[in-house]
């Protein structure tokens, strides 16, 4: 079958077999639900050898796939909607859907189970009043070993998509900041790990200090007196440099 027979003939979700209820039953549905299963996963990787992202077929004409334009994808026999790696996973998740058929994504996460090592979530927020639903789908989340990621269009979702397919294989150190190598670089990456302290603070103390050793040594009467430097900045910078590296024992 080839990728142009994938396009969608219509946009209604085939999702059969949501009772509707009302939302303020969540949270109860959601205690009933988490005591009964235990989502620590522990089957890491699925059997998977394609550098195509694989389609649950239930997705069949959402308008997201339409949007999923730089990698190939195809229909799969899997459980969660999409599976973008060998350990990787997502659920889709309209609101608007939700709001009708508030039990769904339960049923789908009971349904994931154990599998995958990366489960996410990709809610697609299309209705207005929407914290209430975001706020429970966060607990939700947290209570099942999954990664929530909001989205405002189809076309952020397809992109959200094809970017964890697309990194699959790639090391974290490309997301990683890149700190260049020269002397100011290094200090200012070394400064502002201080709470507060900012590259404009960085410029002010090594015009006013000259060298590092000066700013480590300075005391909080002193820095009070830079630009910018107030007593909670001043004292927190000079603590920084005076308190034990040495983590203290829990009794």
């Amino acid at each position: 079958m080839s990728d142009s027979e994938y396009l969608f003939e219509d946009i209604d979700f085939e999702f059969l077999g949501d009772n509707k209820r009302p939302y303020s039953q969540i949270s109860e549905s959601n205690e009933k639900f988490n005591s009964k299963v235990n989502f620590i996963p522990i089957q890491k990787k699925i059997n998977y050898g394609t550098n195509r992202v694989l389609v649950n077929p239930c997705q069949k004409g959402n308008p997201v796939l339409l949007n999923i334009r730089n990698i190939a994808w195809e229909y799969s026999d899997i459980i969660p909607d999409f599976q973008v790696g060998e350990t990787s996973c997502i659920l889709y998740l309209s609101l608007k859907y939700h709001r009708l058929h508030p039990e769904y994504i339960f049923r789908r996460i009971e349904q994931l189970g154990n599998r995958y090592l990366l489960r996410v979530l990709l809610i697609f927020v299309d209705v207005t009043d929407n914290q209430t639903f975001i706020r429970e789908l966060t607990k939700l989340t947290m209570d099942n070993n999954i990664t929530i990621i909001i989205s405002w269009s189809v076309e952020e979702s397809g992109r959200y998509i094809e970017t964890f397919k697309s990194y699959e294989n790639k090391p974290p150190d490309l997301i990683k900041e890149k700190i260049d190598n020269d002397y100011y670089s290094k200090l200012t990456d070394f400064l502002t790990q201080v709470k507060s302290v900012n590259k404009t603070d960085v410029l002010t103390l090594i015009s006013n200090y000259g060298t590092v050793k000066r700013i480590v040594q300075a005391t909080p009467t002193s820095l009070v007196s830079c630009s910018g430097f107030g007593d909670q900045k001043a004292n927190r910078l000079a603590a920084a440099f005076r308190e034990p590296f040495i983590s203290r024992k829990k009794e």
